[in-house]
Order: C-alpha cells, then sequence, then structure tokens
C-alpha cells in the first residue's frame, strides 16, 4: 500500500483545514487507516483512526475539533480540522494496517505516508 497525505498549509488560528490520504491498491477497504502527527522537537503522535468497519477514534486532546472519514470508492481518508490552534502545528502523516489487529488503533501500522505540513498562526 502507497500513501499520499495532502491538504496542509498555513491558516490562522480557528480556521480549518480538510487532510487528503489516498491509497493505491484495491483492498483500500480492508485496512484500519490512521492518522499521526509530529511537532516540531517532539514525537510522533496519534491523533485519529477509522478501522476498516468505519468506525473512528481519537486521541484526548482532539475530540470534538477532529474528523476521520473514508470513502473506499476513492481509496481516501480524510482529516477534518476545525477550530485549529497554534498547537496543532506539526507534519501529520497517515497510515495503514491490516484490519483485524488486536492491538489498540494507536499503534502497529505497517504502511506510512509522506507528510502534509499544517501550520497554526495565533
Amino acid at each position: 500500500v502507497q500513501l499520499q497525505a495532502c491538504g496542509g498549509g498555513l491558516v490562522q488560528a480557528g480556521g480549518s483545514l480538510r487532510l487528503s490520504c489516498s491509497a493505491s491498491g484495491r483492498t483500500f477497504s480492508s485496512y484500519d487507516m490512521g492518522w499521526f502527527r509530529q511537532a516540531p522537537g517532539k514525537g510522533r503522535e496519534f491523533v485519529a483512526a477509522i478501522n476498516w468497519s468505519g468506525s473512528a477514534y481519537y486521541a484526548d486532546s482532539v475530540k470534538g475539533r477532529f474528523t476521520i472519514s473514508r470513502d473506499n470508492a476513492k481509496n481516501t481518508v480524510y482529516l477534518q480540522i476545525d477550530s485549529l490552534e497554534p498547537e496543532d502545528t506539526a507534519d501529520y502523516s497517515c497510515a495503514a494496517r491490516p484490519r483485524f489487529r488486536r492491538s489498540g488503533y494507536e499503534k502497529e501500522y505497517d504502511y506510512w505516508g509522506q507528510g502534509t505540513q499544517v501550520t497554526v498562526s495565533s
């Protein structure tokens, strides 16, 4: 599976962005998909995941502002980010893992895409 994220940019605090992650391959619908971010000088952080059946999971820090969704017909997963805060500034990456993994949705991803930069100005 090859992944490509896009949609990042420079926005003012309070604004919104929608990130997209396109996947190659015919079996996209059988993968759990996740979004992660890495801020300058910090480690990678789980943001959100959506499993193969469409159930969504979020990090506590983004609940209520981030919405993950997927369109299996387009092999794409989205991350809608509302009420952006300067603390959301990071490189955002998408990832995929085969369904039915027993671990939590914040770990054990096999495939990673190139990130897209989100910068939020105050």
